[in-house]
């Protein structure tokens, strides 16, 4: 029924200003337009909707991903844009803050202004 819908991710901010300062200064996401408050970005083939709501708590678990192409690079940049890596206990993370799977994919994690958790990810 869905499989050939184009996909839009949401993800929530408290505020809107902070948000749009990461998702497209420091991320470099391509800001197409507001749509009910929600800040609109395009992402590949889908959409992603950063949408206002009076509070947020930090999430526990990756709420969106980004497959790229070097996962090194994308840490490096962030870096450089002062923007900390996660770091979780049991995961060997190299000195970059990127954490390589036994299949030989590698994530590096790391959190928006409203503690939600993205994942960078190269596929092995």
């Amino acid at each position: 029924m869905l499989t050939s819908a184009r996909l839009q991710t949401l993800v929530w901010t408290s505020d809107t200003a902070r948000a749009g300062a990461f998702y497209g200064g420091v991320l470099g996401l391509t800001r197409t337009g507001t749509s009910f408050g929600a800040l609109v970005y395009e992402v590949g083939d889908g959409e992603l909707r950063v949408s206002p709501v009076p509070s947020t708590a930090p999430s526990e678990h990756a709420v969106l991903g980004f497959a790229v192409e070097d996962v090194g690079a994308v840490a490096e940049a962030l870096a450089a844009a002062s923007v900390a890596l996660e770091r979780f206990p049991g995961f060997d993370h190299d000195p970059r803050g990127v954490w390589r799977a036994p299949d030989g994919t590698q994530v590096a994690w790391v959190r928006d202004p409203d503690g939600n958790l993205l994942s960078v990810v190269q596929y092995a």
